[in-house]
């Protein structure tokens, strides 16, 4: 009997009708087109990693798009998308083992033998069946399923876990260059819009430049994810590219409190 990891926060972080999820990827698009942005990237030929948010469409679906968008010239057999937990305190991370994705654009297989194979390797790594009503992984699977359609997704759920493990394992995973990674996080959360700016260039200075010790003073959920990948960005001499940040307030008008979010590639 196929197990599959089911979606949780369809019908409230994003549609979980087919055809309007698609409408609204959709019109992602033809936002960017208006503005002008090329969805080839001049500056990073080969991408390895995105930087993506997880909150609902409405407020960040458009940023995490252009991520993805961007992307999707690469052909990776597998993706590894690596959030922060929410809702469940756990020690080290947690790796899904189930053998499908749920979507309401179609299940995604996982990579099951893979995911066992990660976690007879790192003693962080573990599987906990309650890391299945995480968003911030779940959020970037239906972008996965359009976009990278014949790939096979790999879920990894962080929590109070080292960035330097996580380093270790991305710097791995990158010796395969079948792997693609996706690092999930937003910005600032319930602040005013001006002091939300402000934290928050923290975070994108330290991305763009690749520095971790800028992130020390952001406000970020995925932080330790960040670093991760920063760190082995650093190591292996990869260039990072900002491609958007904006804040509920762009659609709420609500400046009083705003979370924030952002986009980036890593790559070569």
């Amino acid at each position: 009997m196929t197990s599959i990891r089911k979606t949780v926060v369809s019908g409230s972080f994003y549609s979980n009708d087919k055809d309007e999820l698609l409408g609204h990827i959709e019109k992602f698009n033809l936002k960017n087109i208006e503005k002008n942005e090329l969805d080839a990237n001049e500056e990073i030929a080969c991408v390895k990693a995105i930087i993506s948010p997880h909150a609902g469409y409405v407020y960040s679906g458009s940023t995490a798009n252009k991520a993805y968008k961007k992307s999707a010239f690469m052909k990776p057999k597998r993706i590894i998308v690596i959030g922060p937990s929410h809702h469940v305190y756990l020690k080290g991370a947690s790796v899904a083992l189930y053998d499908e994705y749920e979507t309401p654009l179609g299940n995604i297989k996982i990579d099951l033998d893979f995911s066992k194979e990660l976690i007879s390797k790192y003693d962080f790594l573990e599987f906990n069946v309650e890391c299945e009503f995480e968003h911030s992984t779940e959020t970037q699977a239906p972008f996965i399923k359009h976009y990278f359609e014949n790939s096979k997704i790999v879920e990894i759920v962080y929590g109070d876990c080292s960035y330097k493990n996580l380093s270790l394992l991305i710097k791995e995973l990158f010796l395969d260059k079948d792997n693609f990674i996706v690092i999930s996080t937003d910005l600032s959360h319930f602040h005013n819009l001006e002091k939300a700016k402000k934290l928050d260039s923290f975070c994108l200075e330290g991305i763009k430049n690749k520095d971790i010790k800028l992130l020390g003073s952001c406000e970020a959920c995925g932080k330790i994810g960040i670093k991760a990948i920063l760190d082995v960005a650093n190591k292996e001499n990869m260039k990072t590219k900002l491609l958007d940040y904006c804040t509920s307030a762009d659609y709420t008008n609500d400046k009083e409190k705003v979370v924030a979010y952002t986009s980036a590639l890593i790559g070569e």
